[in-house]
């Protein structure tokens, strides 16, 4: 590790916190209804979109039709994409002449394969790609399809987590908003204009955007391949392109994740120079962090807000100095070898496997940990290539429910239920009914936190259990055996399950199960567990605000961040240390035995 490195890291954190004010400022008013500087140009448009879709935005709905109106319309996204894919090859702006989706012959073939897949990790804002984008997804595919998706999972996500900040501000109220007012709200003030200006931003700094067909460049040194057992003399390269910068900038504000390119944001069309490096992380967390001040903005209480937000940057900093360690210090079985992994003026030290040169240790250990602590999922090294340890980071990240920033949106929903259940045992601690900003947590609140709580690692375990013991189509598609085998599964289903969409590369997901498995992961880790969080918003709003008394627990100061930390964790500890110690954990050991595993 170097001062440099950790002056990177802190100057990051400080662009977060200096922009979560602004931004959480500006969508309180969005959201709230209230005019913003924005409003002479985009509110008639947003008038007439009410106009065109006989959207009422005076109606609130109940939490029930609140939900039901995100499932039908997450429903019918999810269809009009997996048909995009299947007739990709009929439809237009296709210079490569790539043909449909899941074609006749492919791999995974079928309804259920790669199209379904795909459409499901979209919809669900995961973005897991089990593809390689370039040579499957023509430029209407990207842009119509995927690109779409990424607005409007991301603004699914921010108005879900508004309509649970209205549950815990509103006292005796029935509603929690109007779905499809906070859907438009999200879209029109909030992604379009944030990811206009950061388009062009990146466009200046060298990422592509054209429709172009590929170019064809010849090779000085024509090289020799062996493709399906026949030896072949490779003497050009192609050089994909297409509308890039338009996808990456709502790829990372909306936490999306889910890149142009196979190499994803390792690519010098998507992320060129050091400064599209740090802000592309920037963006990741832009939002989220806002979203905190929103909380506490709206609910009335800013010190509640600031508390939250300390709570994610306290498992993030612990998060980023784990990952950065165990990068820096490297691979001992390599320094037994000889291979010099000190840092010096020449080379960046420590382990560089899967590693750009232009970004070192620092910088990959940074954007690993946000991407994961964000539900994002884009990378800019490759995990797989990490060790054990560093690898244990992302994995244990989405692990703890992806509230350390988490998701546009899923994010604070997520660690709202999280304080649901801090406040739940801190009235058990002293012996009184718990109180959250004034309202009495009770049993039905408890049951649909835990409901949420439990329904993550039941989907992540089942499903990496099946795998792991089923050689035939689980094991099968392993390019490492042993604990790393192991965690290459788990990290599969749980990038699915919780939304992230980056993955383990050593594992060929694009089979007929793990298409599907990590497909039906990912709609139970997105739906399945909205619904009992908007049950609690919906119960929130319904109660009654008592004043505080002497046995009243505050959610303001850092005796509740330390409980709320708390929580997170032995949460995620007790349910995941298990199978953390058969994989990563012994890894770890067998690397410090001298062992390759």
């Amino acid at each position: 590790m170097t001062l440099n490195g950790w002056l990177q890291i802190l100057l990051f954190l400080a662009a977060v916190l200096a922009a979560t004010k602004p931004l959480g400022l500006f969508m309180t008013r969005v959201f709230n209804g209230e005019r913003t500087f924005l409003h002479p140009a985009l509110r008639p448009v947003e008038r007439l979109v009410y106009r065109l879709t006989g959207v009422d935005e005076e109606r609130e709905m109940r939490w029930t039709e609140y939900a039901a109106s995100m499932l039908l319309f997450s429903l019918v996204s999810m269809l009009l994409l997996y048909v995009i894919q299947r007739l990709q090859g009929v439809l237009p702006l296709n210079p490569q002449g790539l043909p449909g989706v899941d074609a006749a012959g492919s791999a995974a073939g079928g309804f259920v394969g790669s199209a379904f897949n795909t459409a499901a990790s979209f919809t669900t804002n995961t973005n897991w790609q089990s593809y390689v984008p370039e040579t499957t997804m023509s430029y209407l595919t990207q842009m119509a399809g995927l690109a779409y998706h990424n607005f409007a999972s991301a603004a699914v996500g921010i108005a879900l987590a508004v309509a649970f900040i209205r549950g815990v501000a509103r006292s005796e109220s029935g509603t929690i908003g109007n779905f499809w007012v906070d859907f438009v709200r999200a879209n029109l003030y909030v992604l379009l204009p944030l990811c206009f200006v950061f388009a062009l931003v990146l466009v200046s700094q060298g990422v592509v955007q054209n429709f172009r067909p590929y170019d064809k460049a010849q090779l000085v040194d024509p090289q020799t391949v062996e493709v399906e057992k026949e030896t072949r003399v490779v003497a050009e390269q192609t050089i994909a392109q297409g509308p890039v910068a338009s996808q990456e900038a709502v790829k990372m504000l909306g936490t999306n994740g889910g890149g142009f390119f196979n190499t994803n944001s390792a690519h010098p069309f998507e992320n060129p120079t050091p400064l599209t490096n740090f802000l592309e992380m920037l963006a990741i967390f832009a939002i989220s962090a806002g979203l905190t001040y929103t909380l506490g903005r709206m609910t009335g209480s800013q010190r509640h807000g600031w508390a939250v937000l300390a709570a994610m940057v306290v498992l993030f900093l612990a998060g980023v100095a784990t990952a950065y360690w165990a990068e820096a210090r490297g691979n001992p079985i390599l320094a037994g070898a000889g291979v010099d992994q000190s840092a010096s003026a020449v080379q960046s030290g420590g382990n560089m496997e899967g590693k750009e040169v232009r970004f070192g240790v620092a910088n990959s250990a940074l954007f690993t940990t946000a991407t994961t602590d964000a539900s994002c999922g884009a990378v800019n090294s490759m995990h797989d290539s990490f060790t054990p340890l560093g690898g244990l980071v992302p994995l244990v990240n989405i692990m703890l429910g992806e509230v350390i920033f988490g998701g546009v949106g899923s994010g604070l929903y997520g660690m709202l239920v999280m304080v649901i259940l801090s406040v739940f045992i801190a009235g058990l601690m002293v012996g009184r009914t718990p109180e959250y900003l004034g309202k009495k947590i009770e049993a039905y609140d408890v049951k649909m936190a835990m409901l949420y709580v439990l329904i993550f690692p039941l989907v992540i375990l089942l499903f990496a259990a099946v795998s792991s013991v089923s050689p035939s189509f689980g094991t099968s598609q392993l390019n490492n055996t042993g604990p790393h085998g192991l965690s290459e599964i788990l990290y599969a289903f749980t990038s699915g399950t919780g939304n992230n969409g980056s993955a383990f590369a050593g594992i060929s997901a694009n089979t007929y199960w793990y298409n599907t498995g990590i497909g039906v992961a990912m709609l139970f880790g997105r739906f399945m567990m909205i619904i009992p969080m908007l049950a609690v918003a919906g119960n929130l709003a319904r109660k009654k605000v008592v004043p505080p008394s002497l046995g009243t627990f505050p959610v303001t100061s850092p005796l509740f961040t330390t409980l709320l930390v708390s929580v997170i964790v032995i949460v995620g500890a007790l349910t995941f240390f298990p199978v953390l110690s058969l994989g990563p954990i012994v890894e770890h050991l067998l690397m410090n035995a001298g062992q390759t595993f």
